[in-house]
């Protein structure tokens, strides 16, 4: 028996990319209020099942459509925002005025937050239009989302399966139809992973390249925020946004990725560093890969050997940054945030610095003499709901990390890496990985740019 889907219909607005409504709404064919109304009666409709979203300001988003609607004519459009008027959500792991800030855990359950952090600032300078916060893995740690404050966050393609993490809420939420964009954050693939299990666009920007509102508490900057879009154009839209907080110069990604790309050598990854990669997502990524080289660019496939170290290099650097975590009641979280933090408490001082750069040196091996790199986005299809349960936080966290064997690179390197829709495998879509140098995220933007149309074009 055929099991149910969330997918939106092909006739809703909110399927097109954000740019796209922009257009919209600038030639007066659609109102803000329209777009907004829309969005809260899909997230009505679909978040019982799928728990995307884990707070709603219905109110809030209907007061600021209207506004935005009723000063349109009047307002300068510099003083706008470019997304003026596009509904969208913020992630709970960041601060939203007038909102709860719960981060996954029960243990922030009646965290409220008076103010915007530095992130969701930009977005509302931007223009947009708040209508809720998306559902975050316990604070941030996990590559499914599955709290205790909550059901699973489910998959609009199946719900059996998850959407990923730790920004799963954004994912089903731009997937199911009830937003064009959704911001997000990514630490090891938080980011990617929920946009390849939900057949969507996701970058993880160069480390400092903006603001970072978690910085106190990561100092090795291995988080970026970010945004899951429909395509890349709206991916480099949100990366202007939040790089024009800087001064020094205006950061147009959106002009600057539409340049031609020099036909230089692209190295594929084909083995992850962890578990074993499913051979029909191979054939999904063999097949972008035949796309890539149909555009000119000469590839040269490598085998990880040495210079990507395993999980348990790995690991300090996370239970470092899950022991600096200000939990009050620490025997409330999860078995696995409890393990990572417990386990981090007890790390000698400089062993997740000593272990950062130990991998970096070594990544930088592997990467050397290829400007851009192409490997799946994760090795499996999304997983079924409750496949890491379990009182044993080691065991489910070794057992999940898999999902992260290719995206933690980036993170810990600093340098770009975005994921394209590539294919889908059993009707589960599939994502592609494409990772850059390090500050070139317009190069990176505009080979995604490229290969995104000649998959669009193969499908």
């Amino acid at each position: 028996m055929a099991h149910p889907n969330y997918l939106p219909s092909s006739d809703s607005l909110l399927t097109l990319p954000a740019w796209r409504l922009v257009e919209l709404l600038r030639r007066r064919e659609v109102s803000s209020v329209a777009l907004t109304t829309e969005a809260l009666a899909r997230i009505d409709e679909v978040n019982p099942h799928l728990s995307a979203f884990v707070t709603v300001t219905r109110r809030a988003a209907l007061r600021a459509a209207e506004k935005v609607d009723r000063h349109w004519r009047r307002s300068d459009p510099r003083e706008r925002g470019f997304y003026a008027g596009i509904p969208t959500a913020v992630k709970d792991l960041n601060f939203m005025r007038g909102a709860p800030a719960q981060m996954g855990t029960p243990i922030f359950r009646y965290l409220w937050s008076p103010v915007d952090d530095v992130t969701v600032a930009a977005l509302r300078r931007g223009g947009f239009v708040f209508v809720g916060k998306t559902a975050t893995s316990e604070l941030g740690i996990m590559p499914v989302t599955e709290t205790d404050n909550h059901a699973p966050t489910r998959n609009p393609y199946d719900p059996r399966r998850s959407s990923g993490g730790s920004s799963g809420g954004a994912g089903a939420a731009v997937a199911s139809g009830c937003l064009p964009i959704a911001h997000a954050s990514d630490g090891a693939g938080s980011i990617r992973i929920p946009a390849s299990f939900c057949g969507l666009v996701g970058l993880k920007a160069s480390a400092f390249l903006a603001p970072n509102p978690h910085r106190a508490l990561d100092t090795m900057e291995m988080s970026m925020n970010g945004s899951v879009t429909r395509d890349v154009r709206d991916t480099a839209g949100l990366l202007d946004l939040l790089v024009r907080q800087w001064q020094d110069e205006p950061h147009a990604y959106s002009r600057r990725m539409e340049r031609p790309v020099p036909r230089t050598l692209v190295r594929v990854f084909r083995n992850p560093p962890l578990g074993t990669l499913d051979p029909r997502v191979s054939a999904v990524f063999d097949r972008a890969v035949g796309a890539l080289a149909g555009l000119g660019f000469p590839v040269e496939e490598k085998t990880f050997g040495g210079g990507i170290s395993g999980l348990d290099d790995f690991l300090p650097i996370y239970q470092n940054l899950a022991a600096k975590l200000p939990i009050p009641t620490p025997s409330r979280l999860q078995p696995i945030t409890r393990w990572l933090r417990d386990v981090g408490k007890t790390l000698p001082r400089g062993a997740a610095e000593t272990a950062c750069a130990k991998i970096v040196a070594q990544a930088e091996i592997e990467f050397a003499g290829a400007e851009f790199q192409i490997t799946p986005t994760v090795p499996v299809i999304a997983p079924e709901i409750g496949a890491f349960a379990g009182p044993d936080g080691e065991d489910a966290f070794r057992r999940a990390a898999v999902l992260g064997a290719y995206t933690a690179a980036a993170n810990l390197t600093g340098r770009p890496a975005i994921t394209l829709p590539a294919g889908a495998v059993d009707g589960m879509p599939v994502g592609v990985q494409l990772m850059g140098r390090r500050g070139e995220d317009a190069a990176l933007l505009s080979l995604a740019r490229e290969l995104e149309a000649a998959l669009a074009f193969a499908r």
